[in-house]
């Protein structure tokens, strides 16, 4: 351990703690100094001094200040006082649910000689840090009574918690989880220090009255307030952004030069685990979270997932030579007492915050299983978006196929899309001549062909190649925004309101504990060409499923897989573009008939 490192980077944080309390100083010296010149004018006019009509006038106007002056000042100190900060939404972990964990962590503090963490929790991301949560009714328990300063002695700070991202857990080894956490918990020794304490609770306080000042819904009087509560807290955030960013940046310092000793060699190792674990876990939420969650199911063990696919990213890439053998070590979930719970609570939490999902479980809101992923997620994709795909054929006015040998050529079949993107010549007959497709009625401020947010004469590389692709293409996104506009209009409901009443909807409330971030985007944005490729695919899936045995199944990197005689169809992508860029069936068809699959059939829809 550099001992020089770590006084360096303590006393660079302490320099600047010791900073950030000047601004407070000075905001309390200003708030006086009214005060301090109404004392000095009556004390003038006791002592026979500074008397006559204009000093009176004097003496009462600047007491008249001071008074205001000190009311606001009081004000905006107990609202910064009683402020509570944004507290980031995590899972608990109780000692007796994880006395390994625990007896790791202290392990580690000891000998990295800092406080121990008052308590641990996980989060549903790719990241660990220290989170003060003294502030908060429910954060970590109080100093037992020994432990508590004496009459006359300051009391020492409550060590933060300990926040742990769960896909750490599951995919690193204890060595490797071990390593990763020593520059984390060796941060619990600057946050000891009363100056830095003193300082990091001031920064929280004013950032928590930004927020309390920027809430909406009041009165224009206590919008007045609030407007000018809010200045003073910005003006006093400005004057101690730069010094509170140095202190931060000292703790940093200082704790990664302490941990330099503890695993080190393993440390390095361990980090590369870190970034293939957000690699995994972003692709394992963005391809295979996603479509459950938009179908009201939410996976109940994305950590496990996460495994299964850095596992299978691992196999297909070789990454590494004895990732075999590294697997064959003890997992860092093994230190949990019942890893399967754990795993089920962070990924309910991850869908709220991720999705915007509802916090517990619901009828419209239930879990799903890995095993049941294909058929309970993946086949009603599939059956969704085909349906989907019928109604605006059908708002286009597309015939029914004339397929010969179709048994219900009414029916919603293969062939009848098939048919519709099939580019003819130019001076050709029209199959709906006389029958031509009309617009869809999108959106507003939209054009037809243009997808909604999109300007018209976008680049060509994200518009369908054909003119018949592009109209199905603008049904697609203006039958899409109608239920987006209807599942929002019923998330807003009177009987939805009640559900979620008391529960706060921003990145910080100010009066809260259970502060939770607003949620992401439902669904990432897809160009037209993409959101048409997705329906036409799903089709194909349909009747694959349908007339030829083929069955649905979950891939651990790519999500929604056809599985084709036991073969993933991984060759069906190219055939579908061809046919909605160039209006060419003619591959697509000849891979129909080689896997059996019949688009005459119908098949059946949600």
């Amino acid at each position: 351990m550099s001992g020089i490192g770590v006084e360096a980077g303590a006393q660079a944080a302490r320099s600047r703690a010791l900073a950030v309390l000047r601004v407070r100083g000075r905001a309390l010296a200003v708030a006086l100094l009214p005060a301090g010149a109404a004392v000095i004018l009556l004390t003038g006019a006791t002592t026979g001094h500074l008397v006559g009509r204009d000093w009176d006038a004097a003496r009462w106007a600047v007491g008249v200040l001071a008074v205001l002056v000190l009311l606001a000042a009081a004000g905006v100190a107990a609202v910064v006082a009683r402020a509570r900060p944004a507290t980031t939404p995590t899972v608990p972990v109780p000692e007796e649910s994880a006395p390994d964990l625990y007896r790791m962590v202290r392990d580690l503090a000891d000998r990295l000689d800092v406080p121990v963490p008052s308590a641990i929790a996980l989060t549903p991301d790719c990241d660990s840090w220290l989170e003060d949560r003294a502030h908060c009714a429910h954060g970590p328990p109080r100093p037992a009574p020994d432990e508590a300063a004496g009459p006359g002695r300051r009391r020492p700070p409550v060590a933060p918690v300990l926040v742990i991202g769960s896909p750490f857990l599951w995919w690193m080894r204890v060595g490797e989880l071990r390593a990763v956490l020593a520059p984390v918990i060796a941060g619990t020794g600057p946050s000891a220090h009363p100056d830095i304490a003193a300082a990091r609770r001031f920064v929280r306080g004013l950032d928590a009255a930004v927020a309390v000042a920027s809430a909406p819904g009041r009165c224009p009087l206590t919008r007045g307030l609030c407007a000018a509560l809010g200045w003073v807290a910005r003006l006093l955030l400005r004057g101690c952004r730069e010094h509170a960013t140095l202190m931060e940046r000292g703790v940093a310092v200082a704790a990664a030069e302490r941990a330099q000793a503890v695993d080190y060699g393993l440390r390095i190792v361990a980090q590369e685990q870190v970034g293939l674990a957000y690699a995994g876990w972003d692709r394992l939420l963005t391809r295979v979270a996603l479509p459950a969650w938009r179908m009201g199911r939410w996976p109940s063990r994305l950590d496990a997932g996460v495994v299964a696919a850095l596992t299978e990213l691992s196999r297909r890439d070789r990454l590494a030579e004895g990732f075999t053998s590294r697997l064959g070590e003890r997992p860092a979930c093994d230190l949990l007492e019942e890893p399967g719970a754990v795993d089920e609570a962070t990924s309910l939490l991850a869908a709220h915050l991720f999705h915007g999902g509802p916090a517990e479980p619901r009828p419209d809101w239930a879990p799903v299983d890995w095993q049941a992923y294909p058929e309970e997620v993946v086949d009603r994709t599939w059956r969704s978006d085909a349906a989907r795909l019928h109604r605006v054929l059908d708002s286009l006015g597309v015939r029914p196929s004339r397929a010969p040998g179709a048994p219900d050529p009414d029916g919603p079949t293969l062939s009848r899309l098939l048919d519709h993107l099939t580019e003819r010549p130019r001076n050709g007959p029209r199959a709906d001549r006389g029958n031509p497709p009309r617009q869809p009625s999108g959106p507003p401020d939209t054009e037809p062909g243009t997808e909604p947010g999109t300007e018209p004469g976008t680049d060509a590389d994200t518009e369908p190649g054909t003119e018949r692709s592009a109209a199905l293409a603008a049904g697609l996104s203006a039958e899409l925004a109608r239920e987006e506009a209807r599942a929002q209009s019923a998330r807003q409901s009177p009987s939805a309101a009640q559900g979620t009443a008391g529960r706060p909807d921003g990145p910080i409330r100010g009066t809260s504990c259970d502060c939770v971030p607003p949620p992401f985007p439902p669904q990432p944005h897809r160009t037209a060409r993409e959101l048409l490729a997705d329906h036409v695919t799903a089709m194909v899936c349909c009747a694959a499923v349908d007339t030829a045995g083929a069955v649905p199944a979950l891939d651990w990197l790519d999500g929604p897989s056809l599985l084709l005689g036991g073969e993933r169809a991984a060759d069906l992508t190219p055939r579908v573009l061809s046919l909605i860029e160039e209006g060419d069936p003619g591959p697509l068809r000849d891979w129909l008939a080689a896997s059996g699959i019949r688009p005459e059939k119908p098949v059946r829809l949600v």
